[in-house]
């Protein structure tokens, strides 16, 4: 068990915050042109907001910029307003900022933090893996060499990329695939290896070496971002839907990490400070030529494994890419085929059609949700924050008539704290039950052993399931025992099928 995170800024998180931004000044380039906007607005989006939204985290470890995710409901909101790449177009991205910061910060003052659990998981599972596929999509061409007409839609593009090879650049391919591999050994050697880091280094010296004559990233400004809130703000109305969307998913996909981690080293943990925190970085986003930003799964991840103790280092990271501004114009031989590498190296494997096949052996109605969700992203593509709307619906309409939220009772009995639950465990209720199960485990340090009875729960989905299981392997390795007791008879399908009990007999209960 980890003890709670320093107040101050210590020599841990500097060391954390410098080796996340080593990875983020290439990768937050990258996201930029995924939303369309030119790379050096991603180096803007990784300053300034890092170091506001360090100010009001509640977790030590999540990291704040631009992430692919992000990038691409930004370009679907963006792209039927304005030409791709133009001042316009970033403006507009400042504005879309500036909303998502806006509705962040309300749902943190209303402390709404609960609406990111109206998403399912089977309505994520679906979502996600044809936005992964949308994302990798859209960076076939520069992986290529090519220019797909910028009219053409996302899928279409990367069919224009894939069906003109005489448009193809070798030099391009290979460097694509160099970044793709050289990520992915850098992070089968060991998680802090800069992967991302060593091919933009490399694709770097070999341009400037070469003289390579393909696309680069261009000409880039150096200095502190442009302060500036003159905005498009006629158009304001046509980017709260896609604003509050972005809001709510993109705060989902980087904070359910944090939320883990805290879960594992039992520390309080506060959705609606997080939403207080990404939503000030948006808001400093906007008014320094940014673009929408989250927080980053990957660089998470590294962020703790790097040592970080307290949310003091992500202040570290936009410090030193703040620093790095001034010398910013060196990456403007970058080959562009670059950053498509390190886009497809980093959401390749988040495609995942495996998941939702999965899904309908244990529960056809929720398959059906996401294999909606799953076209709809692909078929409304660029404006995927309408399927994601139709998923979040559809969800709702299905949980919402037949499901009860489930109570928890606990009692101490020594170092043992037991609980009964009773009711419906589901997706809307299933991350609240576990935050409600580490918030008291955070309380009471002296509680070794959990015994959770299931005796009085209703129905158990598979998104309850999940979480049910993940919180036997997050109590173990914060040094807890938990103990699943009493499982009914209808729900040993669906805990067998998440790998919770190994037996079909009723009755069974799980020691871990």
């Amino acid at each position: 068990m980890r003890s709670a995170p320093p107040a101050r800024l210590s020599r841990a998180d500097v060391i954390a915050g410098l080796s996340v931004a080593l990875v983020l000044i290439p990768q937050s380039m990258a996201y930029a042109e995924l939303a369309g906007l030119p790379p050096h607005h991603g180096l803007y989006a990784a300053g300034l907001p890092l170091i506001a939204a360090a100010f009001l985290a509640s977790s030590p470890y999540l990291q704040t910029g631009p992430v692919a995710l992000t990038g691409l409901l930004t370009f679907g909101a963006l792209v039927p307003l304005a030409p791709v790449g133009t001042v316009e177009y970033a403006k507009l991205a400042a504005l879309l900022a500036l909303v998502v910061g806006v509705a962040r910060l309300a749902v943190g003052i209303l402390k709404a933090g609960w609406v990111v659990y109206l998403m399912s998981h089977t309505m994520m599972a679906g979502f996600l893996s044809a936005a992964a596929i949308l994302i990798v999509s859209s960076q076939i061409p520069g992986a290529l060499g090519g220019a797909a007409p910028a009219e053409l839609g996302v899928l279409p593009r990367a069919w224009y990329g894939l069906t003109h090879p005489e448009e193809w650049e070798l030099v391009s391919i290979g460097l694509t695939i160099f970044t793709v591999g050289t990520i992915l050994v850098a992070t089968r050697i060991h998680p802090l290896v800069p992967g991302v880091l060593i091919a933009a280094t490399v694709g770097l010296v070999f341009s400037v070496v070469s003289g390579f004559d393909g696309a680069t990233v261009g000409d880039v400004p150096s200095g502190l971002p442009p302060f500036t809130l003159d905005l498009p703000w006629g158009v304001l109305p046509d980017l709260i839907v896609p604003g509050i969307v972005i809001s709510v998913i993109g705060f989902a996909e980087g904070v359910s990490i944090s939320r883990v981690f805290a879960s594992e080293d039992r520390q309080h943990w506060d959705a609606d400070k997080e939403f207080l925190s990404k939503g000030m970085a948006n808001v400093v986003a906007a008014v320094t030529s940014g673009l929408p930003v989250g927080g980053s799964l990957s660089r998470t991840s590294l962020n703790r494994l790097a040592g970080a103790q307290s949310r003091w280092s992500g202040l570290v990271t936009g410090i030193a890419v703040l620093a790095f501004l001034p010398f910013a114009p060196v990456l403007s031989a970058l080959p562009r085929a670059i950053l498509s590498g390190i886009i497809i190296a980093a959401i390749w494997k988040l495609i995942r059609p495996r998941d939702i096949l999965r899904i309908w052996r244990v529960s056809p109605t929720q398959a059906v949700i996401a294999w909606i969700t799953f076209g709809a992203t692909l078929a409304m593509a660029p404006h995927i924050d309408r399927a994601i709307i139709l998923g979040v619906a559809l969800s709702a309409a299905v949980h919402l008539w037949e499901e009860l939220t489930p109570a928890l009772v606990s009692a101490r009995d020594g170092d043992t704290l037991e609980v009964d639950l009773s009711g419906v465990l589901w997706f809307g209720s299933a991350a609240a039950l576990e935050d409600a199960l580490f918030e008291q485990l955070a309380d009471e340090q002296d509680v070794r052993r959990v015994v959770v009875r299931c005796t009085g729960l209703g129905r158990i989905d598979l998104s309850g399931a999940s979480v049910l299981r993940d919180m036997v392997e997050h109590a173990r390795r914060a040094g807890i025992e938990l103990t699943v007791r009493d499982i009914p008879d209808h729900a040993v399908r669906v805990l067998t099928a998440v790998g919770l009990i190994a037996t079909s007999e009723p009755g069974s209960s799980l020691d871990p």
